[in-house]
């Protein structure tokens, strides 16, 4: 299984300032893993970089709003991205990752947690692949 690198613990900060309401269109928060998991059929490990890096990255780039998208190492347990969002105070969304399981009370649970998005993991490095079947024009049948 792979490794990452932890985020730089020195980011440098951009020459101009950002413009007030900046958004972060992607990023993700991992772990901690102690409390939350990274999932058995993971393809990498990453070092834990938590809700509290993510928000003090974001407040010294000066980024005042970012969505989160669902690391794939936490498979479709969005607990650690759910849990950013609610600590963020009004500033992160999300993207889920889901099996299409849910129930609709499941999908409105996600909702009520700001999630707005669901992410359909078609990289193969990290184990995705297309979700069509064999004989469609979209899988080359």
């Amino acid at each position: 299984m792979k490794s990452c690198k932890a985020p730089d613990p020195h980011p440098l900060k951009p020459r101009l300032a950002l413009p007030i309401g900046a958004c972060d269109a992607h990023c993700h928060v991992f772990g901690p893993g102690a409390l939350f998991p990274y999932g058995a059929n993971r393809k990498y490990t990453p070092e834990d970089a938590p809700f509290e890096q993510l928000m003090a990255l974001h407040d010294w780039l000066g980024i005042s709003r970012a969505v989160i998208v669902q690391a794939s190492c936490h498979g479709t347990d969005n607990s650690a991205m759910l849990d950013a969002i609610a600590r963020s105070q009004g500033r992160y969304l999300g993207i889920a990752m889901v099996s299409g399981d849910e129930s609709d009370a499941e999908l409105e649970r996600l909702h009520a947690g700001g999630v707005r998005g669901v992410r359909f993991n078609f990289v193969q490095h990290l184990g995705g692949r297309p979700i069509c079947c064999v004989s469609s024009p979209c899988c080359g049948g």
